[in-house]
């Protein structure tokens, strides 16, 4: 009979019921899930938006990364469920299905437990100047503060660990940690083929992390009920010897997730007025985190802990009263922002899209900077004086194929009974390979049509979209 007494569920609007593993008759010394779910770290994550900024503009869409790394965890059994029979046909080293599945869930459980205040925001902002990234900081946490209680998970709700068979935090880490981010400590010195496979889960084209947050994020903000066919996407992936495979009936989905994926960054992440909230958030951080927090934060581990969107805003929102002219200045700029008075506002916008034999790394759109530049070249001398601030997004839209652990997948043709890379698909050949939206913010809108015009003569007026007015 299934032990339901060490069991217990929560409601998820996307999954139903979430199933972990709860303290009720353990044995002695044995961690469950819920004991990792309690942390303060993984408790810490219901002070930071999923959003980062986009819940300004989405009034929806208040949804935290506590909520979503559920949901990865959830997502991580049943990728265990679809993928365990090819990963151990493939590697036959491989450890016990429990094993994997365990490994899965907690490695979805915690790969955001690095983030900080307005999440990728701060990696810009204050994680790079110590060379950290939310997922190098996660993985010193995982190794520092929750090492000790993840080697004492041994079971799952779908399985025990096998007596021999202990949980190894140094995977975790190299599972939620990119290559190109890997710091010392987070890779595992000759990672198996099967941990290396798993990877793929994590950074590739569709991992447990992004089809969570495209179905969690289209439906708080109200963008799509049900954005992709998860299922399906399950359905027809295996592990082969090449990597991450998918059947070619399979495609279509993924070429559904893929596009979806996209227009919810065009639409919510990319959003004109949440990338004017971010430049304005910019400003005001950069004069401020040697105030908020002026040390390295793998330094701090405690203080970091506490570092959230509620305490800084609560902070910044008292600095207003400061007896201090140049903290309480400061204080009232951020009490405006906090009143949602953005300074920036869009007044003209284009889209390029670029295709795999596209020179786009030469282009002028490279950077923020560059394209600055650039503009500020063909503005007559009145308006190159007016303040303006140059922004450039760019999504990866079909993601490159360099290494199977970077996100390398591939497509089995039952035609030829062959497995190609997914990128020798004619359907997904046809999306393009990444796109930029490129948008000029002001303070008001006097000086729009030379801006246009000047945006029109950089990028070609017919080769984006249509000028777009605040």
């Amino acid at each position: 009979m299934r032990d339901f007494e060490n069991e217990a569920l929560v409601h998820d609007p996307l999954h139903g019921y979430i199933t972990f593993t709860s303290d009720d008759g353990l044995p002695p010394g044995e961690v469950s899930e819920q004991q990792l779910i309690d942390h303060p770290w993984l408790e810490r994550l219901r002070q930071i938006h999923q959003l980062q900024t986009a819940w300004w503009v989405f009034p929806s869409g208040e949804h935290t990364r506590f909520q979503h790394v559920l949901g990865v965890m959830h997502l991580a059994s049943r990728a265990a469920a679809a993928l365990y029979e090819s990963l151990a046909r493939t590697c036959p080293e491989t450890p016990s299905r429990a094993y994997v599945e365990s490994l899965l869930r907690l490695a979805g459980l915690l790969h955001d437990v690095g983030h900080g205040p307005f999440g990728h925001f701060l990696d810009v902002h204050l994680l790079s100047d110590y060379g950290l990234t939310h997922e190098t900081l996660g993985g010193q946490i995982i190794r520092e503060e929750l090492g000790e209680l993840i080697r004492a998970v041994r079971r799952n709700p779908s399985g025990r660990l096998a007596d021999d068979e202990q949980l190894d935090p140094s995977q975790i880490t190299y599972l939620i940690t990119r290559p190109r981010d890997e710091a010392p400590g987070d890779s595992v010195d000759d990672a198996p083929r099967w941990l290396h496979l798993l990877r793929s889960l994590f950074s590739g084209i569709y991992t447990i992390d992004n089809m969570d947050f495209v179905l969690r994020d289209a439906y708080m903000t109200g963008f799509s009920h049900r954005a992709f066919d998860l299922d399906r996407l399950l359905h027809y992936s295996f592990f082969s010897e090449q990597g991450l495979t998918m059947h070619a009936r399979g495609v279509p989905a993924l070429v559904r997730f893929v596009g979806i994926r996209g227009e919810l960054f065009r639409s919510v992440y990319f959003h004109r007025t949440v990338r004017g909230i971010d430049l304005s958030l910019a400003d005001l951080f950069a004069e401020s985190k040697s105030l908020l927090f002026p040390s390295n934060p793998g330094g701090d581990l405690g203080a970091y802990r506490r570092f959230t969107e509620w305490s800084m805003l609560v902070d910044v929102g008292a600095w207003s009263d400061s007896p201090d002219p140049a903290k309480q200045a400061l204080g009232e700029r951020w009490r405006a922002f906090l009143d949602r008075k953005v300074r920036w506002k869009m007044v003209c916008e284009r889209s390029v899209f670029f295709r795999p034999d596209d020179a786009e790394r030469s282009s002028v759109l490279n950077s923020a900077e560059l394209f600055e530049t650039a503009l500020r070249d063909l503005l007559p001398a009145n308006v190159a004086r007016v303040p303006l601030r140059f922004d450039v997004a760019r999504h990866i839209h079909r993601p490159g194929t360099r290494g199977p652990v970077a996100g390398q997948n591939f497509v089995f043709d039952p035609a030829r009974d062959a497995i190609r890379p997914l990128t020798d698909n004619d359907l997904f050949r046809q999306l393009p390979s990444s796109f930029r939206i490129c948008r000029i913010y002001a303070e008001d809108a006097a000086h729009a049509a030379t801006l246009a015009r000047a945006l029109d003569e950089l990028v070609g007026a017919g080769g984006g979209d249509e000028l777009t007015n605040m």
